[in-house]
């Protein structure tokens, strides 16, 4: 998908025909014990499939669609979370930000910055999290098209800082739908960054279930798969040991158990089309 620049992640190296780097963990940070545990089962599974491992989970998670909906246990206590679980395990993670004064603590802790796909377009945010110096990765918000994302990344670099990833993440479709265009990834790529698939999200329904949004996770492998083939440098998986469980987004995400074999199919992939 044409000439992207390479980013680093701690000795993790993702984009120009680099090895697909997987991000998971549960869409929010339940509880310490629960995100270590998966935390270190995931880091299990990518390394018996070869594939480099970030790990992700939401310290809190902003846009719910209901004030009632569990959010995380904060900035405070999430950083801490997420820096007890590097310590333990070794693993580097990646959370998402909500505002300006949300970037300078958690550039302490996180290893990637995320920015929500609702946020994509807030030049201030992703002003402030340039200027961190960290990696940035940005979900291509469901409303725009993918060659918007070149503005997005050119508000990133006018601040001199050009670790830029791009996501994938569904384009709203009617109500309540995502669908994926996969001209898309090649149409980001072309703006020089590695494109990552989020997988779990892109098969969201937004609010389909009234208070909450439903999902339809049996769709996640195929689209992986065929993300794959088309040649992204990554994969966002959010996974949990039981979805039917979670506390946000349980409809799309992957239970852990099953990751194993979806990894393996990607990798039998990527060696086909990386050739």
């Amino acid at each position: 998908m044409g000439i992207k620049k390479t980013v680093r992640i701690g000795d993790i190296e993702i984009g120009a025909g680099g090895k697909i780097v997987l991000f998971s963990g549960p869409c929010v940070i339940e509880s310490a014990e629960s995100a270590l545990e998966s935390a270190k089962a995931i880091k299990k599974i990518a390394q018996e499939a070869g594939m480099p491992f970030v790990f992700k989970a939401s310290f809190d998670k902003a846009n719910r669609s209901s004030a009632r909906s569990f959010r995380g246990p904060g900035i405070k206590e999430g950083l801490k979370i997420l820096q007890e679980i590097k310590n333990e395990t070794g693993v580097y993670v990646i959370s998402d930000i909500h505002s300006i004064e949300q970037v300078e603590p958690a550039s302490k802790v996180l290893d990637v910055i995320q920015i929500p796909a609702f946020l994509c377009r807030q030049t201030d945010l992703l002003l402030e999290a340039a200027r961190s110096g960290k990696p940035v990765n940005v979900k291509k918000g469901q409303f725009m098209s993918p060659d918007e994302m070149k503005n997005v990344a050119d508000k990133i670099v006018s601040e001199g800082n050009e670790q830029i990833i791009l996501t994938e993440r569904g384009t709203s479709f009617g109500y309540n739908t995502l669908i994926n265009d996969f001209r898309g990834f090649v149409k980001m790529a072309e703006a020089g960054y590695p494109v990552v698939f989020d997988a779990t999200h892109s098969v969201q329904c937004p609010g389909g279930m009234g208070d909450s949004s439903g999902g339809e996770s049996r769709f996640v492998a195929p689209l992986s798969r065929a993300a794959a083939a088309v040649g992204c440098d990554g994969l966002f998986i959010e996974a949990h040991r039981d979805p039917s469980k979670a506390r946000s987004d349980g409809p799309n995400m992957v239970r852990i158990s099953d990751l194993a074999g979806l990894l393996n199919d990607v990798k039998k992939i990527e060696r086909a089309v990386r050739i």
